[in-house]
């Protein structure tokens, strides 16, 4: 099985997940999705994250947050897609949700969430916003 675009994927693993109360689950690893889990953990969206070595691409491992038995995360939405990448300039990064939710931005300093590259005047492609 081929997979397209892998952090679609990621997303969709963590959302499936969330709505069937799971502890936790198992996404193909690479750099990018375990930066992108980091941001995740930093901002409270998850508990917490472990790259799992397997011999091959290795698995990351996610462990949901709920609160009072509701899931942490209310909305993930994938922004920049392998067929229409979405850039954005650090004067254009617009709140997510008013303020409340978060988009993940890959940028020349690597994966941050979107206040951080604001303060930091940094631009980059915006890959899914969360809230």
């Amino acid at each position: 099985m081929s997979i397209t675009d892998p952090i679609a994927d990621m997303l969709t693993r963590i959302r499936n997940a969330g709505r069937a109360k799971f502890n936790s689950t198992d996404i193909p690893g690479s750099k990018l999705k375990v930066a992108m889990a980091k941001v995740l953990k930093e901002e409270g969206y998850i508990r917490n994250f472990k790259f799992v070595k397997d011999g091959k691409q290795g698995v990351l491992r996610v462990y949901l947050r709920y609160h009072e038995g509701t899931n942490a995360i209310y909305r993930m939405e994938r922004v920049s897609k392998p067929s229409r990448r979405v850039y954005v300039k650090s004067e254009d990064i617009a709140p997510v949700y008013n303020g409340t939710g978060i988009a993940i931005l890959s940028t020349s300093r690597g994966v941050m969430a979107d206040r951080r590259a604001k303060a930091d005047n940094l631009g980059g492609e915006v890959l899914c916003k969360i809230w």
